[in-house]
């Protein structure tokens, strides 16, 4: 990024010499061109760093995309590991009512 020419203070505190007619025309004409170029810089600073902030939320969207897949893998897995244990719980279960209800 460049830097900008002018201060704010500079900018107000600006006085410009009085010619016979008013005010030296080609000195405020310098001036202003100096506050156009730094406008022009501040804009392309502005832009670029808008740009920069939208890549960096469209990054941050597709992490999160990323971040719920991977959340939602997990969950298949803790739930399926869950399920496994508790079908094998239910049949030592089974097996041991059915060792009782044959014993008699």
């Amino acid at each position: 990024m460049e830097k900008v020419n002018l201060t704010v203070e500079e900018i107000l505190d600006k006085q410009f010499n009085v010619d016979f007619k008013g005010y030296s025309a080609s000195e405020v004409d310098a001036f202003l061109d100096i506050i156009l170029e730094d406008y022009q810089i501040y804009e392309e600073n502005l832009d670029e760093l808008k740009s920069e902030i939208q890549k960096l939320h469209e990054e941050v969207a597709e992490l999160k995309k990323h971040n719920l897949e991977l959340e939602g893998k997990q969950r298949v897995i803790d739930l399926s590991n869950t399920t496994s244990y508790s079908s094998v719980d239910l049949l030592k279960r089974v097996a041991r009512l059915e060792e009782e209800v044959y014993k008699k």
